[in-house]
């Protein structure tokens, strides 16, 4: 998915919803904070989405533009209704969502996960996937382990699911080994 792209689902959910405002949770979050994201970030063709005043309309929108909709088959994007509980997010972080309100969203705004919050919430996840598309925002320099540290600390888990995520961040803070002779 590009950013024009994830414009197109911001405003297409807005109108169906009937609220100008749509929050973006999923890994297309990234777009927000940086449109012209790394390709191994913007595999996914769903934007996990919902409206940020009327949550509950958010069946409305999975069945209007979701996964095998007429507008998947058209575009080769959809959105997934989803739920303001779906993820595990950091204190405060819908205090620090990225403003997407461009042209294309004609008078739409999308609220798009900041980076750290999104990886935190993908590595309590835990998924695979998950864990690639962290290790690839680190690679790429769009977060800081240290950020995430942080944020991890801000983060309401059992202690299992906090253990594995640390081990998970201390292992991706290891410099690589270096060659041999």
């Amino acid at each position: 998915m590009k950013r024009r792209d994830l414009e197109h689902i911001i405003r297409a959910a807005a109108s169906i919803a009937e609220d100008e405002e749509i929050v973006v949770l999923g890994s297309q979050s990234i777009l927000g904070s940086h449109p012209d994201a790394p390709e191994t970030l913007l595999v996914s063709d769903e934007a996990d989405v919902y409206p940020k005043n009327l949550p509950e309309r958010a069946d409305l929108i999975d069945g209007a533009i979701g996964e095998l909709s007429p507008f998947h088959d058209t575009f080769g994007y959809y959105a997934q209704g989803v739920g303001p509980e779906t993820a595990v997010l950091p204190r405060g972080w819908d205090e620090r969502l990225v403003r997407v309100e461009t042209p294309a969203t004609r008078g739409a705004i999308g609220w798009c996960l900041e980076p750290h919050d999104l990886c935190i919430a993908k590595l309590v996840a835990g998924r695979d996937k998950d864990l690639r598309f962290v290790a690839a925002t680190v690679e790429h320099d769009l977060v800081s382990v240290e950020r995430l540290r942080y944020r991890l600390s801000e983060t309401s888990m059992d202690d299992q699911r906090r253990m594995r995520v640390e081990g998970w961040l201390q292992r991706v803070a290891q410099p690589p080994p270096k060659p041999g002779p």
